[in-house]
This record gives structure tokens, C-alpha cells and sequence, in this order.
């Protein structure tokens, strides 16, 4: 066992020092939060003591609480001092503050991005004018972004979960306002999605739907569910599994784009219906690739690849569809277009031009309108789910104005760590999103560890202080300047740095020249 027993012992001291110490051996993977597994995998990865190694590592803070990051950078800190090579993707801030070298691309996404716009050090990352992060890190945000919060005192109605005690949680008693945005923090396996997606969500399914029974011994009781219409768990799972699935379908506006083709003088004298203009059934759709606009080709031992279609040129549509034009594109064209472009082009028909406009707000404009859906992220899909979920929301509430009736009664959203995957950049546009959702009367509650949201909260619940057996347990709530003064918090010492009024800005006078 000599070999055997120090392999052992690194990897167990690798996973106590980025804080996963009480984690029993044989725990169901199944349980584990998201930090949880990803540090697992680092541990497998980074546990052993090489050197001269190069490590690639993709994004190694998601699902990381602040305090739990410092340890794992501390931990990659290591690996470098012994002589290995660290290559990272990262939008956390610290990690880049700890980097030694940083190669910023841009200048945008997607067609507006791919060049290499500045590298070298932070503080030179900072300097150039032309760099959005360096313009993020230069003028960090102003917390609360819109100068003032939404009041607390004049919130009519709260829901409440008594006595949970599903897992780690020690019988706590929550309460969230209606109406407002709500964060719920905590240290990784604190039992933050505990609360929320093994108590809160089903037992609120199960008041709002009869016939839907929770799990009743995970908690007491739950007061105020009648608040809310519907709720909504806007996770980052894929929103199709082909590509027959892409943004356009998705938000509905590939509806309203065949309708308008379809009214085309064009159209009409061959007879053409807004189905013609549909790649999912015969008539219009190019039949070679059934309308994909790629051939897949099988290969023996090998992952299948595919081409584009040698007939359509991966348009999707047949020659006679594609003579249709409208402002001289064809419905090929126009599924080729960035979200942004079909924006500009559609601007007279608000219809389709709005849920666009809405994507692009929210940092989606890059995405093409024909993309298919399992080429997109977890961040994009999650986005796209929620401007999804906005347009509804403006729809109900003019409905509501054209019939004056009653006060509709509140939809809750229920998200976990919607900054995954985002710059931040990217993070000040959802934060819109967010909002805008609580001002068309919405109830928002977000699991979150970034610390622009947190700071962004109308209302606090922080879970802790530790995890496992040493969580469960709420250590404080309020509003983000409340919790940031408790002395237990794991969270607030972080909150309060973020907080600060005099948060490091970077003159203008020393920018590098462009």
C-alpha cells in the first residue's frame, strides 16, 4: 500500500482544501450541487503532484461561492509554483486579478467578435479603451444599479416555507417576498437548492395543482401560494434536441415570419400558405435534407459528422420557396441572419420585431435566427428562456389593460445561477432582464453566487454558515446592506467589498490611447 496510501491522502487533502470536507465517501453523485461536482472534478484532474503538466481548464469557479473561489485559486496557485502550466477560461474577476497573463477576444460576440482585442497584464487589460473588460473592470458597478430598491415595507403579501428539513436543512422557516427579486446565498452545499428546488418549488406545485402531490415530509406547511398564477423553473437545460429546434421557432417569431411571407403578392397567386415557409413539413422544405440543411453521415467507430446539403446549400428550403422575397431576402436568407440584423430588417413589424429587440437587450444578438438549439450554451438557452418568458408576460398585461380586469395575480420564476457562463458585461444585461420581470409584476427568486447579483437583491436569504451537517440553517435576511453587516455570513464580508461606495475606478486620463 506504500504507492497507494499518499495517492489516497492527495486527493482527500485536495478536496479538503477547496472546502469539500464533508462530503461523506459513498454520497449519491445525484445529490451533489453543481460547485460540489465540479470541484470533484478538479480534484480528479489537478489531485496529483506533477509537474511540467499543462492544465486546460474551462470556466473552474462555476458554482463556486467567493470564499470557496479563493481556496481554489490558492490550490491552482500551487500547481503553477511547482512548475505546471495553468491555461484557464474564466469571467471571474479574481481569477483574472490572479493571472500572470491575459489574452482578452472580442471586440463582441458571435460575428462581431474573434479578434484577440488586448493581452498582457491586468492593469493593462484595464488601460485599453477598446476592451469591454477592461471597461468592466475599470468602472465596476454601482450597487443598487437603479440608485434605489424596491421597498420592503410596502410588500403586501409573502410566501413562506415552515419547518423544511429536506436533506442538510435544520426545520427553517423562509419567507420571500411577492413582487420582488430574491437571492438566496450560501457557501456550495450550504442547502441552498434544497430549499428552493426540493421544498419550494413542488410544494407550490402542488397548492397551485391539486393532483401534484410534494414530498409532505419535507416540510411543515406553506403559507401564500395563493399569490402566485403559475410557477416557472427557468433552468439552463437545452431548449431542443435537433436542429430542427433554433431561437426563432423557440420565441415564436418563426410564426409570425411565415405569416408575412406567406402574405406576399408572390405567394398568393402560386397558393402558397404560411406552412410553405415551414422547414418541419413537405412542399417548401428542401427534401434531400428533410429540411435540416446538413447531411449526416454515419461513421464506423467514429462520432457521425455532417456536411452541409449539396442541393439547398444548407437553406433548408426548395428553389421554388426561396423565389419568394420580402425587401429582396428569401426565407432562407432571413434564418441566416443574426438576431440583431432580423431587428433592423422586421423594425416595421413589431410583432416580430419586439421578442428581437428583447434578445437583443439581453446580449443574444450574435445568435443567428436559424441556429440550431443544440449548438447553443446553457447561459444562451437560459437567456432565451427568459425573453421568452418576458414577451408573455407584455402580452398578458396588455390583455389585462384591453379588458380591465382584475390585478392579476403574480407568476414565480425560479432560477439557479443564471450568470454561469456569462462576462460581465453580459451579467449588467441580465440583471435588466431580471428586473424588468419584477416591474411587469413578476416574483423572481435566484439561486446565486455572483456577487453583482446578490448585491442587485431586493431581499437576502443567506444559507449556512457552512456546508453539509454544518449548513442548513438561515444565518441572515433582509436587504443586500443587512445581511453585509452580519458578523456570521459567510457571504457578507465579500457583499460588503462589493457594497463600497469607493470601489476602484480607473481614470480616463490613463487610458491607453487608441
Amino acid at each position: 500500500a506504500d504507492d497507494l496510501v499518499p495517492e489516497i491522502q492527495q486527493r482527500l487533502e485536495f478536496m479538503e482544501n477547496v472546502g469539500l470536507g464533508y462530503l461523506a465517501l459513498g454520497r449519491s453523485a445525484k445529490t451533489l450541487s453543481g460547485g460540489e461536482s465540479q470541484r470533484i472534478r478538479l480534484a480528479a484532474q489537478l489531485g496529483s503532484n506533477l509537474r511540467g503538466v499543462l492544465y486546460v481548464l474551462d470556466e473552474p469557479t462555476i458554482g463556486l461561492h467567493p470564499r470557496d473561489n479563493l481556496r481554489l485559486l490558492e490550490t491552482l496557485t500551487a500547481l503553477r509554483e511547482k512548475g505546471n502550466s495553468l491555461v484557464i477560461v474564466e469571467h471571474d474577476e479574481e481569477t483574472m486579478r490572479r493571472a500572470d497573463h491575459i489574452i482578452d477576444l472580442g471586440p463582441g460576440a458571435g460575428m462581431h467578435g474573434g479578434e484577440v482585442v488586448v493581452q498582457g497584464t491586468l492593469d493593462e487589460i484595464k488601460a485599453h479603451r477598446t476592451s469591454e473588460t477592461g471597461r468592466c473592470l475599470r468602472v465596476p458597478m454601482q450597487h443598487p444599479t437603479r440608485k434605489t430598491r424596491r421597498s420592503l415595507g410596502e410588500v403586501e403579501q409573502w410566501i413562506e416555507i415552515r419547518g423544511a428539513h429536506a436533506h442538510n436543512l435544520k426545520n427553517v422557516d423562509a419567507r420571500f417576498p411577492v413582487n420582488r427579486l430574491s437571492v438566496i446565498t450560501g457557501i456550495s452545499g450550504s442547502g441552498k437548492s434544497t430549499l428552493m428546488r426540493s421544498v419550494l418549488l413542488p410544494a407550490i406545485r402542488e397548492q397551485l395543482d391539486r393532483k401534484k402531490k410534494a414530498t409532505r415530509d419535507l416540510f411543515a406547511s406553506i403559507v401564500g401560494a395563493d399569490s402566485f398564477e403559475t410557477v416557472y423553473e427557468v433552468d439552463q437545460s437545452p431548449i431542443g434536441k435537433t436542429s430542427r429546434s433554433t431561437p426563432a421557432t423557440y420565441i415564436k417569431v418563426f410564426d409570425e415570419i411565415r405569416n408575412l411571407f406567406a402574405q406576399l403578392p408572390v405567394a398568393r397567386v402560386r397558393g402558397y400558405t404560411a406552412s410553405r415557409f415551414s422547414f418541419n413539413t413537405e412542399g417548401g422544405r428542401c427534401e434531400t435534407c428533410k429540411g435540416q440543411g446538413v447531411i449526416k453521415l454515419e461513421m464506423s467507430f467514429l462520432p457521425s459528422s455532417y456536411h452541409p446539403c449539396d442541393d439547398c446549400g444548407g437553406r433548408r428550403y426548395n428553389p421554388q420557396t426561396l423565389e419568394v422575397l420580402y425587401n429582396e431576402k428569401s426565407i432562407g436568407d432571413v434564418m441566416e441572419m443574426t438576431i440583431e440584423q432580423a431587428a433592423d430588417f422586421f423594425a416595421a413589424n413589431q410583432k416580430i420585431a419586439r421578442p428581437l429587440r428583447l434578445l437583443v437587450d439581453t446580449g443574444l444578438g450574435y445568435l443567428k435566427l436559424g441556429q440550431p438549439s443544440p449548438t447553443l450554451s446553457g447561459g444562451e438557452a437560459q437567456r432565451l428562456k427568459l425573453v421568452t418568458e418576458l414577451t408573455r408576460g407584455i402580452g398578458r398585461a396588455q390583455n389585462e389593460r384591453l379588458r380591465k380586469m382584475r390585478k392579476p395575480k403574480s407568476t414565480l420564476y425560479l432560477l439557479e445561477e443564471p450568470t454561469i457562463g456569462l462576462h460581465m458585461a453580459d451579467v449588467e444585461l441580465l440583471l435588466k432582464v431580471l428586473h424588468r420581470l419584477v416591474d411587469e409584476g413578476n416574483t423572481v427568486i435566484v439561486i446565486e453566487h455572483n456577487l453583482s447579483v446578490i448585491a442587485e437583491a431586493d431581499y437576502i436569504i443567506d444559507i449556512g454558515p457552512e456546508a453539509g451537517a454544518e449548513g442548513g440553517e438561515i444565518v441572515a435576511v433582509g436587504t443586500p446592506e443587512e445581511v453585509a453587516k452580519n458578523r456570521i455570513s459567510r457571504t457578507a464580508p465579500f457583499l460588503r467589498e462589493v457594497l463600497a461606495p469607493h470601489r476602484e475606478k480607473v481614470p480616463l486620463a490613463q487610458l491607453e490611447p487608441m
